[in-house]
């Protein structure tokens, strides 16, 4: 009976053992699968990143021609003294291979808090009309690389309660930004995403700047679209370091229809600013991913 008992418990364990290999083995498959889709050999060379969340591609990188996207987002951050909420609208597209362009309207809704003093609290503005374009120079399948150059213009406009009082036109903000990304084995993910802010104002000639430096670390889940990882934002102005640390997931919820989910957590600038929240929803119409399923 005391070696049947043995008997039964090894077995039990080398069926447990078999089922973990044989998830692993299905998962690796899994992430195969989906690296071929993306990397088809008939097609542009393009190698599968994770694509940052809060400050996003203007497209895919190594975007193929006829790839489209369409992003809504929404925000809330505590700034001590109200509450500032953000939503975005954004079209993004590849007109052909490896060169993508964008039409995003961003908006700010700020809500005073009744304990505060309203003298300091902004107006709510559609903050400008954001173009933007970007270019694939290097795209690596064997190196799994990517690098590319990109442009951001920003027609910055006044605040609601100006409009028909005011030229509606604030400033302008020119954006010339460098794009890094390797993958590294099948599922870890690092790209880098910087350049200097150029900010020309209306009643002004003079035109200060600031230097953005995004760095960010992903891992995309074994047998999946979905990914968890951290995004670091830091702009430099003036001698001062401004930086935000960004957690973050990706959930795919249908083959062309994604969820990211964000929380901000500001480094320095505390007394300003304390933990924020960010939601993306992006959709691909006509999107499919080849014969396979991915969740």
């Amino acid at each position: 009976m005391k070696y049947f008992s043995v008997f039964i418990t090894f077995l039990t364990l080398n069926l447990n053992a078999q089922e973990i290999d044989s998830t692993k083995i299905e998962n690796s498959i899994l992430d195969s699968l989906y690296i071929s889709e993306v990397q088809d050999k008939k097609a542009k060379d393009k190698v599968l990143h994770a694509e940052p969340l809060y400050i996003d591609l203007i497209r895919d990188l190594g975007a193929r021609k006829g790839e489209k996207e369409w992003n809504i987002g929404t925000g809330l951050t505590d700034k001590m003294r109200f509450d500032e909420y953000t939503a975005l609208v954004e079209y993004e597209w590849a007109p052909i291979d490896r060169v993508g362009l964008e039409v995003e309207l961003p908006f700010t809704f700020y809500y005073h808090r009744n304990n505060s003093n309203s003298s300091g609290t902004p107006r709510s503005k559609l903050n400008s009309l954001k173009l933007a374009g970007q270019y694939s120079f290097y795209v690596s399948e064997k190196n799994k690389t990517s690098l590319a150059l990109g442009y951001i213009q920003e027609i910055e406009l006044v605040e609601f309660v100006k409009y028909g009082k005011e030229n509606l036109i604030e400033g302008y903000v020119y954006n010339p930004f460098f794009i890094g990304a390797k993958r590294w084995g099948n599922n870890l993910h690092t790209l880098v995403y910087t350049g200097p802010v150029f900010h020309q104002s209306r009643f002004s000639q003079t035109i200060s700047s600031s230097f953005q430096l995004n760095s960010n670390f992903h891992y995309m889940i074994p047998g999946t679209r979905n990914f968890i990882g951290i995004e670091c934002n830091q702009i430099f102005q003036s001698g001062t370091v401004n930086s935000v640390l960004r957690p973050q997931m990706r959930v795919s919820i249908a083959d062309n229809l994604i969820v990211g989910i964000v929380t901000g957590i500001p480094v320095n600038n505390r007394e300003d600013e304390r933990i924020s929240s960010f939601l993306r929803l992006i959709y691909e119409p006509g999107h499919k991913i080849g014969k396979h399923t991915f969740k």
